[in-house]
């Protein structure tokens, strides 16, 4: 008898005991949360961002000390991606590519949906083989849009590394015309480029990725400080006037200095710094108005840098 009670009290024991190391197994799972790279390796619907991690030897990244913001595609954004880029699966997309492509989604900082707003943020992403970081589109005017493809469809997904938003579009290494066409500042610009001038491709020379170029790109407000656009040809020559092969980031003008960028239709533009009245630097156009305004630098896409600018750019009208 008492050899049963002996035995009836260890196992009571050992089952009081297990049941208090499960409790506080379970207490701290609930209060730490995964790192990033563990959050989507346990949630189904992103089983192809976690085998595209693998195969960029992104995980690590991922699961660094620090802080990040990660807009995860679905499944079904990455389908879609492959459909579109011609890759029969995963495995077809080059690895520099698809490294790439990957960091094109994360942010070196935490960003609640809360904290987003209308804007540009740097990505991991990098343009060509330089440190220069490309950047992201992000529009908050109705929910939140990347690029202008790709939406946020589950934010706030907290991590101990960062948060995740969760996205229904893979979002593709910019171009140019990305930036042009998602930024709404730009819409009359978009207009002038192809309603206004469809006997020349704009889209398609400024969407080559096999070059550089630099944009100086209008705003709205500067095409309705222009007025009536000329007619086609006289803006197709105004259009190129604003277009430099290279990618020129401010870092790359004269500080202190005037820096001379032949435009792609003939002739030059003269960019000062530092500027003035409030300008981060001014212009002097082909037909020798020295009062444009750059009024936003380094927007930059992975076939070259846009800068915005205050006024409408015009060549020299004796050539």
């Amino acid at each position: 008898m008492k050899t049963s009670n002996l035995l009836n009290k260890l196992v009571f024991l050992f089952v009081g005991l297990a049941l208090i190391t499960s409790c506080k197994e379970d207490d701290n799972n609930t209060m730490t949360p995964e790192t990033i790279s563990e959050i989507a390796a346990a949630t189904p619907d992103l089983s192809n961002l976690v085998a595209a991690l693998q195969r960029a030897n992104l995980v690590a990244t991922l699961d660094a000390p620090g802080t990040y913001t990660v807009f995860a595609p679905t499944n079904a954004a990455f389908s879609a991606f492959l459909t579109a880029n011609n890759f029969a699966t995963l495995n077809d997309v080059p690895v520099n590519v698809l490294t790439q492509v990957l960091l094109n989604h994360v942010i070196a900082e935490e960003l609640p949906a809360a904290s987003l707003t209308t804007g540009y943020k740097n990505t991991l992403a990098t343009y060509a083989a330089t440190n220069l970081n490309l950047s992201m589109f992000v529009n908050t005017t109705d929910g939140v849009k990347l690029n202008g493809v790709s939406n946020v469809v589950t934010p706030n997904i907290e991590a101990t590394n960062g948060i995740i938003h969760v996205v229904d579009a893979v979002i593709g290494i910019p171009t140019v015309v990305t930036f042009a066409t998602a930024d709404p500042n730009f819409s009359t610009l978009v207009s002038a480029l192809t309603t206004l001038t469809p006997a020349t491709d704009f889209v398609t020379i400024l969407s080559n990725t096999s070059k550089a170029y630099t944009v100086f790109a209008p705003t709205n407000a500067a095409f309705t400080a222009l007025g009536t656009p000329p007619a086609e040809p006289v803006l197709t020559k105004v259009l190129l006037h604003h277009v430099v092969e290279g990618n020129i980031q401010s870092g790359g003008l004269t500080p202190n200095g005037t820096t001379t960028a032949p435009s792609l239709e003939g002739d030059n533009l003269m960019i000062t710094l530092p500027g003035t009245g409030g300008n981060i630097a001014n212009m002097t156009d082909g037909s020798g108005n020295s009062n444009i305004g750059i009024i936003a630098v380094n927007i930059q896409a992975g076939n070259g840098v846009m800068h915005a600018i205050n006024k409408v750019a015009i060549p020299n009208t004796e050539n």
